[in-house]
């Protein structure tokens, strides 16, 4: 021992990877773990899959990032327990972690709240391994429709994105713009006729983008419909097959494609951490994120159910997350060096949404009550979304990628990678470890 407090950081996501940067300058020893070596963008999930970007454009590896940082170590493994008393954490591998502060920020898993045949047959997108997945499929559908078109008569070029928030609003434009100004060159002249293809948007209350104002939620509604996309509010899913999504009512679409972005939920290392939760299996923390009748543990991002102050929750977003990150590191500095409040309060500070519906057409809601929508919006959204990318390749990659689509309406990132649609391509990742994954 050499008197440093041992900080273990669980998880690599952005409440992760603020709270060991803000730790860069205080005298404890960090240990970050993550079951994946890389940390992950998430914002631009969608557009690997739907062929914009390469998966290495939106990750990039912990141990590069903090290479300067002399006092953090990273440990590729999943969590399986928390020993209290012991002060130590449990690790896939089997071995035991010794822990002072215990930072838990390991994120969400998708939540299908049930619904009969979603996790069979539904789409997430929520790691890159899903992202990977649903680009081989989509891009699958196409070649399998050129090889038999009467796959299309079954919906097999029919796309259902369940969820109207940003993901599923994101997701649905981007698929449009892919299929009519790529795929449809792509296949010119093929046995398919890649018009045929349709998206459809679902979603169960009666607008799209619900946090939104009214204006935006409008604004983004038309411009999909503009671009080929049938939007559907006020219904939900009722249960889906590999051929068919039925909704509540029986309604029933004919598609081979389910993307499910209606929601998340905690991983399952919540239940094990011994304390209340909340919605979708999230975290109950104290007011200054310390997990209830452990001190010593903070609880961030996606798996913390914290107040917002107005009888409900803050959402799970990056910006929550990052600012959690910041203000846990700020409290153990303090304990450290034995100065500072260090019980004070987590507050957010709302730096304002946004949501891309493809080229040139975004909304944006900015602090103030300033509100963009079209170009502007979308040229704010490129830039906020490079300036929070991890690392320069990255960034300068994006930005490539971007400007040769936006020149040529091409994306090069259409491969369908592995061995075939259900291929992530991305090797040596245990996807059966549920215990822990990064947000």
């Amino acid at each position: 021992m050499n008197g440093r407090t041992r900080v273990v950081v669980v998880g690599a996501g952005f409440g992760g990877l603020a709270t060991a940067k803000g730790l860069e300058d205080a005298p404890v020893d960090v240990t970050i773990v993550d079951r994946h070596n890389f940390h992950t963008f998430q914002p631009l999930l969608y557009q690997v899959a739907t062929s914009g970007l390469n998966p290495a454009d939106v990750a990039y590896p912990v141990r590069g990032i903090f290479q300067r940082q002399a006092n953090v170590r990273f440990r590729r493994a999943g969590v399986t327990a928390v020993d209290w008393d012991a002060g130590t954490l449990a690790l896939s591998q089997g071995e035991d972690i010794p822990f002072d502060r215990l930072v838990v920020s390991a994120g969400a898993t998708v939540n299908d709240f049930g619904i009969p045949g979603v996790a069979e047959h539904g789409f997430p997108l929520y790691v890159l391994p899903d992202a990977v997945r649903l680009r081989n499929h989509i891009l699958g559908r196409f070649e399998a429709a050129d090889a038999d078109p009467s796959v299309v008569d079954d919906g097999g070029l029919t796309f259902v994105v369940v969820g109207g928030g940003p993901t599923g609003v994101e997701v649905a434009g981007a698929l449009a713009e892919l299929i009519e100004k790529v795929l449809d060159r792509d296949f010119r002249g093929s046995r398919v006729d890649v018009r045929r293809a349709h998206v459809v948007l679902v979603e169960m209350v009666d607008s799209l983008l619900p946090p939104f104002h009214p204006s935006s939620q409008h604004h983004a509604r038309t411009t999909l419909m503009r671009r080929g996309v049938e939007v559907r509010t006020g219904t939900s899913v009722a249960e889906v097959t590999g051929t068919r999504v039925r909704l509540e009512g029986g309604d029933e679409i004919p598609c081979h494609t389910l993307v499910w972005a209606a929601g998340v939920k905690a991983v399952p290392l919540a239940a094990a951490l011994d304390a209340p939760t909340g919605p979708g299996g999230r975290v109950s923390v104290e007011p200054d994120l310390r997990l209830p009748g452990h001190p010593e543990a903070f609880v961030i991002g996606d798996m913390a159910a914290i107040d917002d102050g107005e009888g409900g929750l803050l959402p799970g977003v990056a910006q929550v997350a990052m600012q959690g990150g910041h203000h846990v590191a700020d409290l153990i500095t303090r304990e450290a060096v034995g100065e500072g409040d260090v019980h004070e309060p987590f507050r957010y500070r709302d730096k304002g949404s946004m949501a891309t519906i493809g080229r040139r057409a975004a909304v944006a809601e900015l602090p103030g009550g300033l509100r963009l929508s079209g170009t502007p919006a979308w040229i704010s959204w490129l830039g906020l979304h490079l300036l929070y990318l991890m690392g320069f390749r990255n960034r300068v990659s994006v930005f490539v990628n971007w400007a040769w689509n936006y020149l040529t309406w091409d994306r090069g990132a259409r491969l369908i990678l592995g061995s075939g649609e259900g291929d992530t391509s991305l090797p040596g990742e245990d996807e059966d470890d549920e215990a822990q994954t990064s947000a």
